[in-house]
């Protein structure tokens, strides 16, 4: 995997209620996105398998929408989840970004390692970005819930 971005974070819940953040269509909306986007919940689907697929759109701002697919490579709850991810329709992104959670003081430490695929520096930063306040907003949405 040729690695674009790696993130790191505590978030304030034990592991099995991250992992369900990422696989449960009612948390995903809410969190996918942040505050800055709309993610309707009925757009979001999931079928949370090996080969299983994922899809959910965003409402930007400016009016338009991106539709987000791709399917699971490795679910082990709660510990690791990879998936692919693409924005793209007529495209399937091999490379998956991975996701562990792991028992840490005051939580779960939840590392997401995303690959650069075709990415330039100005993607990744916005990446970078984009994550951070995703999950600033899941922060947000699992403080003190078990």
């Amino acid at each position: 995997m040729s690695v674009g971005l790696t993130i790191t974070r505590t978030i304030a819940a034990p592991p099995e209620r991250v992992f369900a953040a990422w696989t449960r269509p009612e948390d995903f909306s809410v969190w996918f996105g942040g505050n800055a986007v709309d993610v309707p919940t009925e757009s979001v689907l999931m079928d949370v398998r090996v080969d299983g697929r994922w899809t959910a759109v965003m409402h930007v701002p400016d009016g338009s929408e991106i539709y987000w697919h791709g399917r699971y490579t490795e679910v082990d709850p709660p510990r690791r989840l990879a998936f692919t991810m693409d924005d793209d329709p007529a495209s399937d992104t091999l490379e998956p970004v991975v996701v562990t959670f792991a028992p840490a003081a005051g939580g779960t430490e939840m590392r997401l390692t995303q690959p650069r695929d075709d990415l330039t520096n100005e993607q990744l930063a916005q990446t970078l970005l984009g994550y951070n306040s995703f999950f600033d907003t899941m922060e947000i949405l699992l403080a003190g819930r078990d």
